[in-house]
This record gives structure tokens, sequence and C-alpha cells, in this order.
């Protein structure tokens, strides 16, 4: 390669970082927004389990960026709401399970050239990936609680954020037209 093609691959990989890092930290926003404002503390639990929007846009996120944003919008987007919202003790944990979650999204739903197309592989990511998101918030109530009855009674809650997120299989195919254009 010559000096010329050095310079474009080098603006080039500069102008792909840059989007690239915009584009993360405005899937960040908008699941730190849809966590923050969209949401409904619930009655049944016992730390007052919530229930938001935050999911849908994970979702839809992990479905059309793929799992590194997935993962990253899940976990600093909601992280960031714990911190802010006086879940302060939550946000190690939510870091770890929403990190996760997104990653086994965008995984399972771009696995094999989907492209997170595949509504029935998007609804297995979800139930899967909500597995892990159950089991998760399980193990940490137990954690911060000191005991293993309290926590079941999240299981509810948790389930009924999975069933509202499913509104992304809806979402997911508008969102992929848009990212198209960008």
């Amino acid at each position: 390669m010559g000096i010329v093609e050095n310079q474009i691959l080098k603006e080039n990989t500069v102008r792909t970082s840059a989007k690239d890092l915009v584009v993360t930290g405005l899937l960040i926003a908008m699941v730190f927004i849809g966590t923050m404002f969209i949401n409904i503390r619930l009655p049944i639990s016992i730390n007052g389990g919530l229930v938001h929007l935050g999911n849908v846009i994970l979702f839809t996120v992990s479905f059309t960026f793929g799992k590194k944003k997935g993962a990253m919008a899940g976990a600093f987007g909601m992280g960031l709401f714990d911190i802010l919202s006086g879940w302060t003790a939550w946000a190690p944990f939510t870091f770890i399970i929403r990190g996760i979650m997104g990653y086994l999204l965008g995984s399972i739903s771009n696995y094999r050239g989907k492209n997170g197309e595949s509504i029935l592989i998007n609804i297995l990511a979800i139930i899967i990936s909500g597995i892990w998101m159950i089991g998760g918030y399980y193990l940490t109530e137990v954690i911060l609680y000191g005991n293993w009855i309290t926590p079941v009674t999240s299981v509810p809650g948790n389930i009924t954020q999975l069933v509202i997120g499913l509104f992304a299989l809806l979402l997911t195919p508008a969102i992929k037209k848009i990212k198209n254009i960008l």
C-alpha cells in the first residue's frame, strides 16, 4: 500500500470509529430513557419491582445492531438508570445481567445470518435471555436481602417485563429500515 491508501484507510477507520461511538452512545441513551421515564412500580414485590419500556428498546437494539451494541446498551443504559434513580446497590448486578442479556439477544437473533429478522428466533432469544435475567435478578435479591424466599415475589414482574418486551418484534423492522438509511 502506498502513502495515499494508508491515509484513506486511517481516515475511514477514524470516521467509522466516531460513527460507531455516537451510535452506541445514542442506543445507551435510548435504553436509559425507556427505563427511566416510561416505567411503573409494581406493588406485588417487596422491593418495589419495576416494569419499564427499556426492555422493548434493549430487545430492538440487540436484534437490529447485534450482540456488542446490545450488551453495551443494556449494561450502561440500565446500569445508569439504577445509579440515578436510587437503586444504586443494584447497579453492578444490573450492569452484568443486562449486559449479558443484550449479548445473548444479539447473538441468538443474529445467528447464522438471521440478522434479527426471524420472529421465531427473536422469540427464542427473548426466552433464553429472559431466563438469564430472571435467574440473575433472583440471585441478586438473594445476595441483597439475605434469603431465598423474598426474591420469588419479583419473578411475576420480571416475566411481565419480558412480555412487554415482545413489542420489540413489531418495532424492529421499522428500526432496521432507519438503520439502513444511516
